[in-house]
C-alpha cells in the first residue's frame, strides 16, 4: 500500500526494514537473510528484497562469504550519534572527567569502526606535556589498547582472518608484526580482561583499556587512559585497571 500500512506476514510493511536492522543488531554477529526472517516469518522474496534494499543504500554490507551481512556505514553512523545524543554525553563526560582527575592522565572512549578505533570522547589531563589524539582520530586495531580489547571480542576464526589478512606495519619498534604474536597477546587479553600498548603506537606512549559493554555483555566500546610512559609506566597503568573497570560498569549502565 502506498501508505506504507499495508500488512505481509502480519508486519506491517513500515515496520519491516526497522526489524531487520534490530535483528542484526541483536545477532551482533554478520547473519544471513534466513537467520533474521526466523523470529519475521516474511516471504522469502520479501526478506531478500528488503536486504537488498538496505544494502544499496549503504544501511548493510555483504560479509566475504557472500551470503552473510553486517551493519554498513549509514548504520554505524547512525550508532555513533545515538551514542553521542547530550544527555547521554553529559553523563558520560561526567564519568570521563572523574576518572581523569583521579588518573591524572587523559582517558578516552573509542568505538569499533570496520578497520579502526574512533576516538568518541576524551578528558584532556592537566599535564602540560600531552599526547594528542582529538575526537574523531582513527587508530589500528593491532598496535592500541582499545584495538587490542576490541580484537579480544571477536571469535577464534575472525580474529585469525584479520591477523592473517592484515598489513600489520610497524608504528615503533614495539610494534606486534607477526599474525601468531598478536594472536597470543589477544588470548592474553581474554584471560586478564584489560589491554595494554607498550609503546606499540606511539613512541614514548603507553595506555591500558577496557571493555564498555551492553547488556547483553557484548563490546560496544572501550575505555582507556593514555599518558607518556615516563609518566605512566606498564606498572602504575595496571594499577588502575580496578578503577577503569568501575567506571566502564558506569558508562554500560548508561547504555541500558
Amino acid at each position: 500500500m502506498a501508505d506504507g500500512t499495508g500488512k505481509e506476514g502480519g508486519i506491517p510493511t513500515n515496520l519491516r526494514l526497522l526489524l531487520v536492522l534490530e535483528a542484526m543488531a541483536k545477532a551482533g554477529v554478520p547473519v544471513t537473510p534466513t537467520e533474521v526472517n526466523q523470529p519475521l516469518g516474511l516471504p522469502k522474496p520479501t526478506i531478500h528484497r528488503l536486504f537488498s534494499t538496505l544494502e544499496a543504500e549503504g544501511f548493510i554490507q555483504r560479509e566475504i562469504d557472500g551470503r552473510a551481512y553486517s551493519p554498513g556505514l549509514r548504520v554505524r553512523q547512525m550508532s555513533t550519534g545515538i551514542i553521542s545524543s547530550l544527555r547521554i554525553r553529559t553523563a558520560r563526560v561526567a564519568v570521563l572527567a572523574k576518572l581523569a582527575d583521579q588518573v591524572g592522565e587523559t582517558c578516552n572512549i573509542a568505538l569499533p569502526d570496520r578497520d579502526a578505533m574512533i576516538y568518541l570522547d576524551r578528558v584532556e589531563t592537566k599535564w602540560p606535556l600531552r599526547i594528542q589524539l582529538p575526537i574523531g582520530t582513527r587508530v589500528p586495531f593491532y598496535c592500541t589498547a582499545s584495538g587490542k580489547m576490541y580484537l579480544s571480542s571477536l571469535d577464534n576464526r575472525h580474529l585469525k582472518n584479520y591477523a592473517n589478512a592484515t598489513p600489520m606495519v610497524a608504528k615503533t619498534k614495539a610494534t606486534i608484526t607477526r599474525p601468531d604474536t598478536l594472536i597470543e597477546e589477544i588470548r592474553n587479553i581474554r584471560e586478564v580482561g584489560y589491554s595494554l600498548d607498550r609503546c606499540e603506537f606511539m613512541d614514548g606512549m603507553t595506555a591500558v583499556a577496557v571493555p564498555i559493554l551492553d547488556g547483553n555483555g557484548r563490546l560496544v566500546s572501550t575505555l582507556s587512559v593514555h599518558a607518556p610512559e615516563q609518566r605512566f609506566p606498564l606498572p602504575r597503568a595496571v594499577e588502575y585497571v580496578g578503577l577503569l573497570q568501575e567506571c566502564a560498569t558506569q558508562l554500560s549502565d548508561l547504555l541500558h
